[in-house]
């Protein structure tokens, strides 16, 4: 596993009657926050401050259609030359990281190829990188090729 030490939260959060927004800076809208949403938001902070990834090379729950289904990935990252090269599946921090967590995010993969898939809730972080049909455990993430 992968120790994430998410940066210091600067988000906006705004409060409407029972429920929590947090603004996200890459689709510039409000989004109910879920222990989901906090997950995902701290992870894209962690790769654009932390790991200094452009957040324009970063897709946020796109839809994308998997055997004739719509299923919505949570975090793509693109590399340089705007390829596909991340896919990242969040969970909230209360989700174990499964066998489940990871064929979720290998069925997405079939619809978007990537170099790299990661899986996380927060607490913990699961990264492989993809080399001729086999997957290597990562101890880190990679930094931007």
């Amino acid at each position: 596993m992968i120790n994430l030490p998410f940066p210091k939260p600067e988000f906006n959060i705004k409060k409407e009657g029972e429920k929590r927004y947090i603004f996200d800076g890459i689709r510039k809208t409000w989004l109910l926050l879920t222990e989901e949403e906090w997950v995902r938001q701290n992870f894209v902070a962690y790769l654009t401050k932390t790991l200094n990834y452009s957040a324009a090379l970063i897709a946020l729950e796109k839809e994308i259609d998997f055997n004739e289904l719509k299923k919505r990935f949570d975090v793509l990252v693109y590399d340089k030359t705007h390829q596909p090269w991340m896919l990242v599946e969040c969970k909230a921090p209360q989700v174990a990281l499964n066998e489940d967590v990871l064929q979720q995010v290998l069925r997405y993969n079939v619809s978007v190829p990537v170099k790299y898939i990661v899986i996380t809730n927060g607490e913990a972080t699961v990264a492989w990188k993809k080399e001729a049909e086999k997957m290597h455990l990562l101890s880190s993430l990679p930094t931007m090729e």
